[in-house]
């Protein structure tokens, strides 16, 4: 075999190793469904913060490195008013939770833990992002952003139909290495003037691509949301505050290739040079 078909085989193997080289979506909810609009900011001058959170699994050891979410800023507003992103994993409670306290809502079951697992944010350098308007208007037809109260007077119905500029964040992070669990997403937007609502997804989940999807067993849970004063206690979005959904929320996150992926390519490789070698009398 000559030089020229040997390192030609060499590419072949190559090009169909490439796909289990390509990066993985591990979630996908799929596009906004206007059924309802939860706020989401980090705190600011004279704005506590507010997190929504919405769930997803991975099955083995992921490394996030991007992802996408979708959501409303104020009609009229600049894209240049978003001055900061930031977003957060939460596992499950009670993991990284106290649990001898007392809570001040309905339960914690199947809500996010008291604290974070790991964040990335633009402020600290070690996520950048871009937006992308989809619609002019876009109305969802309930909202919640400062009926986030704790027990008995956690159901407030909402606070009514909001309309505003429909765009979808795509962030890149550094690497965020998650062992395999079950896990919240919270995406943060900080804007100069107004406030960032983060639109529902359809419930059961509709995008596609997902390569790890809830497995059977384990139940694609509902959002939940908490502010300043509430934390670090959580409330479901449908079943506390507005008797409503229950509601995913719209959001996609990317995953580093799996180690699988290397070692098919680097397998193969090996074995072709050994053979090229051969053949060449190496």
């Amino acid at each position: 075999m000559t030089r020229v078909r040997i390192f030609a085989s060499i590419f072949v193997l190559c090009m169909f190793a490439l796909p289990a080289y390509a990066d993985d979506i591990v979630v996908n909810t799929g596009s906004p469904d206007g059924k309802i609009a939860t706020a989401s900011r980090p705190s600011s001058a004279g704005k506590i913060e507010i997190e929504t959170a919405d769930d997803f699994f991975l099955g083995t050891d992921r490394t996030i490195i991007g992802g996408t979410f979708t959501g409303l800023l104020p009609t009229g507003a600049s894209l240049s008013d978003v001055t900061g992103v930031t977003i957060e994993f939460y596992r499950v409670f009670p993991k990284d939770s106290d649990t001898m306290r007392t809570p001040n809502v309905l339960t914690r079951a199947n809500s996010p833990s008291d604290v974070e697992f790991s964040d990335r944010s633009s402020g600290a350098g070690n996520l950048s992002f871009t937006t992308t308007l989809l619609s002019g208007t876009f109305t969802a037809v309930n909202s919640v952003l400062n009926g986030i109260h704790p027990m008995p007077n956690q159901f407030t119905g909402g606070e009514g139909s909001v309309t505003g500029e429909e765009v979808q964040f795509s962030f890149s992070i550094n690497p965020d290495f998650l062992p395999a669990d079950h896990y919240f997403f919270v995406p943060q937007v900080e804007l100069s003037n107004g406030d960032f609502f983060w639109l529902s997804a359809p419930k059961p989940i509709t995008g596609t691509g997902t390569t790890n999807p809830f497995p059977p067993g384990v139940m694609d849970l509902q959002t939940w949301i908490r502010n300043e004063d509430l934390a670090p206690d959580w409330s479901r979005v449908g079943t506390d505050i507005t008797h409503q959904g229950p509601f995913n929320a719209s959001f996609s996150l990317v995953a580093a290739p799996e180690p699988s992926g290397f070692l098919l390519l680097g397998t193969g490789l090996i074995g072709l040079l050994g053979v090229a070698r051969r053949k060449l009398g190496g």
